[in-house]
Parts: C-alpha cells; sequence; structure tokens
C-alpha cells in the first residue's frame, strides 16, 4: 500500500511519467511513512478527446499538461500528514518533470488496512 494511478495526456515521454511515478513513491515514503519496495503504479495515458476536466475550477489555470493523481492508502494518516503530502507531491513533480502546481490535482481513496491483499490470496494487514 499505496496504490496510485496516474492519468494524463497521451504523448508524453517515458522519462516523464517515469519521473511523475518516482517522485510521487518518493513524496509517500517522506510524508506517510511507506517502506521501501512498496511502490504500486499504474499510468493511463488517455486521448485527448477522453481526458475531460476544468480548465478554472476553483480559479485555477489548467494546461494540457494537466495530471490526475489518485492515490489509494489505508486510514491511518492525520489531516497533516495529508497536506505534507500534497505539498510534497507538488514540490517534488515541478522539480521534476517540470509540471506547473496548477495542473497536478491529486485525491485520496482511504481505505481500511484489511481490505490489501500483496498475493497469494492473504490479507497481509489483517489484525
Amino acid at each position: 500500500m499505496p496504490f496510485v494511478r496516474v492519468h494524463l495526456r497521451r504523448g508524453q515521454t517515458l522519462a516523464f511519467r517515469q519521473a511523475i511515478a518516482e517522485n510521487v513513491y518518493e513524496a509517500l515514503r517522506e510524508t506517510f511513512n511507506v517502506p521501501e519496495e512498496d511502490k504500486f503504479v499504474v499510468i493511463d495515458e488517455i486521448d485527448p478527446a477522453n481526458f475531460i476536466y476544468s480548465k478554472s475550477y476553483m480559479n485555477i489555470a489548467r494546461s494540457d499538461d494537466f495530471v490526475l493523481l489518485q492515490l489509494t492508502v489505508s486510514n491511518t494518516r492525520t489531516v497533516e500528514q495529508k497536506k505534507a503530502l500534497f505539498q510534497r507531491i507538488v514540490e517534488r513533480l515541478v522539480d521534476n518533470p517540470g509540471l506547473r502546481a496548477e495542473d497536478i490535482f491529486i485525491n485520496l481513496v482511504e481505505v481500511q488496512k484489511e481490505n490489501w491483499s500483496f498475493g497469494l490470496g492473504l490479507a497481509q494487514y489483517e489484525l
């Protein structure tokens, strides 16, 4: 845990996509105490006609480099940790691959720890 989904417009380079995956993972390690090797990321490249979002919701000017991040995590973090995660993801993605802060949308989906199975048909976090 966590499980990260990255949604972006089709056409970005492999290096761009890898930078997003790696920097989101590192931000999770820094703010959510995610262990080493706990990296599960899916990147969805979407045709522009099928990637629909507001260019101005909440008075934030978004460009065609808009990236939507959805992170499924255990419901064990504080509000302060969540705020720190949002900030750190943005800092890292502005630095590499060079996204604008306005183009980074983050959504956390929280689940109970028993809702994870990492293989073998086991609920590894079950208490």
